[in-house]
């Protein structure tokens, strides 16, 4: 009998087709604004300190993907000097910002990590997730390795954190607003991982920071809280 044909770098499963190996590890792509425009819907509560709360969310989301066993590496597109100074600081790789919103921001540099780093996962990651935990990022990492590309609707079910693309595939991010329908209807999966909240809690309003404090917050983000106005 002719042994079956195979083609290199596929994975073969008895009784099951050959498919291409879902990635393992990743590389992280996380935008952050201008720490001046950035958490502007933070403003009443935050007052004076509002960048330096972005900043402690974007260090703490950073600081805790880098800890991830499936992560290997974050590239932060920004435009601010000392955004990109904090999370160089803790081994991350920093891009400008090309214009044009913020997923043009992630279109770029989804584009470049696959240029530097061809063969790895490319994940969105949203950069205000202050109670991120390493291990809850493995899980849904873990989950989004079994598919070409697939997202991770935020808490509120309306918004997008994290969306996945498989090496070679375009991640074609819509984050935005309702970006939970877009990218559903763009074909990529849902994830539905059990026990992830960390992941799914980002940070827009005073009513997120008080959930997000209440899963544990990262120790950049604790110590700016003390300065924060009443109310928050």
């Amino acid at each position: 009998m002719r042994e079956p044909r195979v083609t290199p770098g596929l994975a073969v499963r008895p009784g099951l087709p050959v498919v291409p190996p879902a990635p393992r590890h990743w590389r992280l792509v996380v935008p952050v604004k201008p720490l001046p425009i950035a958490k502007s819907r933070l403003a009443p509560a935050t007052g004076e300190h509002r960048g330096e709360l972005a900043l402690a969310f974007a260090a703490d989301t950073v600081r805790a993907a880098l800890a991830c066993g499936r992560v290997d590496g974050v590239l932060v597109v920004t435009d601010d000097p000392l955004v990109a100074e904090a999370v160089r600081a803790q081994g991350a790789e920093t891009a400008a910002d090309v214009g044009g919103g913020l997923n043009a921001a992630l279109a770029h540099g989804a584009a470049l990590a696959g240029r530097r780093w061809p063969g790895t996962g490319i994940a969105a990651l949203s950069a205000d997730l202050p109670a991120l935990r390493s291990a809850e990022l493995d899980r849904v990492l873990g989950q989004a390795s079994a598919y070409h590309r697939s997202f991770l609707p935020d808490a509120a079910g309306i918004g997008t954190t994290l969306l996945a693309a498989s090496p070679g595939v375009p991640l074609a991010p819509a984050f935005g607003g309702a970006s939970r329908a877009r990218h559903r209807a763009s074909g990529a999966h849902e994830l539905r991982p059990p026990g992830v909240d960390s992941v799914r809690r980002d940070v827009d309003t005073v009513e997120d920071l008080a959930r997000a404090v209440e899963l544990g917050v990262g120790p950049r983000t604790w110590t700016v809280l003390p300065l924060l106005t009443a109310g928050c």
